[in-house]
Parts: C-alpha cells; sequence; structure tokens
C-alpha cells in the first residue's frame, strides 16, 4: 500500500507557523491511516486569529520548538514512505515550511475550484474563462459544495482542517495521478 499526507497550518499574529497537523492517508480510498499534531512553542504564545481552536477536547497534540517538530515530521513521514503532500492552498503552507520543500506539493485547491475537475460546480458559478471560480472556493464554501452540508463550519484547527482536506480530496473522487496537474 503506497500512502500521501495533507497538511494544514495556522499562523500566529506574526505570520509565523503557530501549529502544524497531518494525516496520512491510503492512496487508494483516501481514508486517514494516521495523524499528527504539533503546537510550536513558543510561536503559539503570541496569539493568532485562530488560537481558540488551538485546542480541540479529545485531540492529542504535540507541544515542541519548530525544528523539532519538523524533524519529527520528517521521520514519521519516512515511516509512511510519504513522499507527497497535499494542501489547500498549497503554496502558503510549502512557503510557510521551506524544511519540507524536499517533498512534492499538490495543491487541492488547483482541482477544487476548477469546473472542469470538480463536478459539484453549478453551471450558475461565476467562474473565469478557464473554468476556475471567481469566489467562494475556500475549504468551507467547498466542503459545503461537495458534501451537501450546508451547516459545515471549519474549525481553523490545523488537524481538523486536514482531515477536512483529505475529505474534500475523497469527495472529488479522482485519483492520486490526476493531481499531479497540480504540482507546486
Amino acid at each position: 500500500m503506497s500512502y500521501f499526507a495533507v497538511l494544514d497550518t495556522e499562523t500566529n499574529w506574526y505570520n509565523e507557523v503557530m501549529s502544524i497537523g497531518l494525516v496520512v492517508s491510503d492512496s487508494d480510498a483516501f481514508r486517514p491511516v494516521e495523524t499528527k499534531y504539533f503546537i510550536l512553542d513558543p510561536d503559539f504564545k503570541c496569539g493568532g486569529m485562530f488560537s481558540s481552536a488551538l485546542t480541540m477536547r479529545g485531540q492529542k497534540s504535540i507541544l515542541a520548538g519548530r525544528a523539532d517538530a519538523l524533524d519529527r515530521i520528517g521521520a514519521w513521514l519516512r515511516s509512511f514512505e510519504v513522499r507527497s503532500l497535499f494542501a489547500y492552498n498549497a503554496s502558503f503552507d510549502c512557503g510557510m515550511l521551506p524544511e519540507l520543500s524536499d517533498y512534492c506539493w499538490h495543491d487541492i485547491m488547483r482541482l477544487a475550484a476548477y469546473r472542469q475537475y470538480n463536478d459539484a460546480i453549478p453551471d450558475c458559478a461565476d467562474c473565469f474563462g478557464r473554468g476556475r471560480m471567481k469566489s467562494g472556493y475556500g475549504v468551507e464554501p467547498m466542503m459545503r459544495l461537495l458534501s451537501g452540508n450546508q451547516r459545515y463550519a471549519e474549525k481553523h484547527n490545523a488537524l481538523c482542517d486536514a482531515v477536512d482536506e483529505l475529505e474534500i480530496m475523497r469527495l472529488l473522487g479522482h485519483e492520486l495521478e490526476m493531481y499531479q496537474n497540480a504540482i507546486l
């Protein structure tokens, strides 16, 4: 079996990463196999827009310095032989984590936001000539569109969001190879 990982970050008021959530998925069913969640110390201490979502009831987190967290993430990903990282708006997360630049990054949003890759986009949606939606393609509206759950609310907790982004991939229904079109 082969694996890939979905990653999400949350940043503090100084635009520094304060948390990293990852979910390793099997490449066939797009189902979570294992998760990791790091809260970066001291970066989380200055707070951020989503500091209230840093911890969730029942969620295991690892408090670590950035270098230690990224070393542990690398070792964990290697244990699954993960070479590809996926993120929603991957250029942001990749830019925030240059330590992970050796991985092949794929952008989930690059498929989700385009009519030719997302059958759930209604004909009435306002799109550019090449098929990309002009607005409403963030994680929250996309999950609502794909799942049909209009009550869905993005948590802004890096681990919860990474799991939701994996669900977007599953709901889109594309084979992993289709994301080759979404390499950074």
